[in-house]
């Protein structure tokens, strides 16, 4: 059911505000999973004010079907509730990936982001094998964010700690100038690069008796500034140079360069 329409008043397209039946609207795959604490609250806020908070859909391609954009949450706290229509507004498709990546109902943490963007080249390797990677830049925010979603989604490692490596990862992952068919192959090699990184890093912290996150950390950040110093900004390496040579320098990182005093079993 059609409620009404209205000019967005900066770009200029058609917005529609309707009601749509559940049944027809859908969450991409390239959203972030959900929240149970969150879908809790929300059923608590519909069944307490109502529903007066309408999603953000698009259509699909056929018209049969409408993604959610914005507010999936608040679509499964609907299904719970038992609502059959909600209220949403649609926008035209072609705004679909710039919407989702600029999505800010709720903050995503690394992990999320990285998974949503895995999820987006996925998607778009399916479509268009051919474009070239740096041709989703509009829609991821750091290249980085697609090798670590293929750590977590395509290695399974769901427990990475990419935060480690965010710092280093900002200075040497850039938009591959390769069509997606040849970058998946060249992406899924450097999610293995970090695997083998943080191995080394499991190894060294076992070996100190270190055990807590923001220790490992330090190991890290020791380790890199050991190799390039302080506040560098361009690194002149690639990115398989820069994480070897942080493996070796982890490896080679002393009880005394991190402050750490080992006690010797009698």
């Amino acid at each position: 059911m059609e409620l009404c329409k209205y000019t967005e008043p900066v770009k200029g397209y058609e917005l529609a505000f309707r009601e749509i039946e559940i049944n027809r609207i859908v969450i991409p795959p390239i959203e972030r999973p959900l929240s149970e604490t969150l879908i809790e609250r929300l059923v608590n806020s519909i069944q307490t004010l109502g529903f007066i908070d309408p999603i953000m859909v698009v259509p699909d391609e056929e018209g049969k079907y409408y993604e959610v954009i914005d507010g999936q949450h608040r679509l499964e706290a609907a299904k719970i509730v038992g609502l059959e229509r909600i209220p949403a507004f649609v926008l035209p498709k072609e705004l679909r990936n710039y919407i989702l990546s600029f999505n800010i109902e709720k903050a995503p943490a690394l992990k999320e982001k990285s998974i949503q963007a895995y999820n987006l080249f996925m998607e778009k390797l399916k479509q268009s094998s051919h474009i070239k990677e740096y041709e989703l830049e509009p829609f991821v925010q750091y290249p980085y964010y697609i090798t670590l979603g293929f750590v977590i989604e395509k290695l399974g490692d769901k427990k990475f700690p990419g935060s480690y490596f965010e710092m280093i990862l900002q200075k040497v992952d850039d938009f591959l100038d390769l069509p997606l068919e040849e970058a998946l192959k060249e992406r899924e090699n450097r999610a293995r690069k970090l695997e083998e990184v943080k191995t080394v890093l499991n190894k060294k912290a076992e070996e100190l008796g270190i055990t807590m996150s923001y220790e490992k950390q330090k190991i890290v950040s020791y380790a890199f500034q050991k190799l390039y110093g302080r506040g560098i900004g361009f690194l002149g390496e690639d990115f398989y140079t820069v994480f070897d040579n942080l493996k070796q320098a982890i490896l080679e990182l002393t009880p005394e360069e991190l402050g750490i005093t080992l006690t010797s079993s009698s």
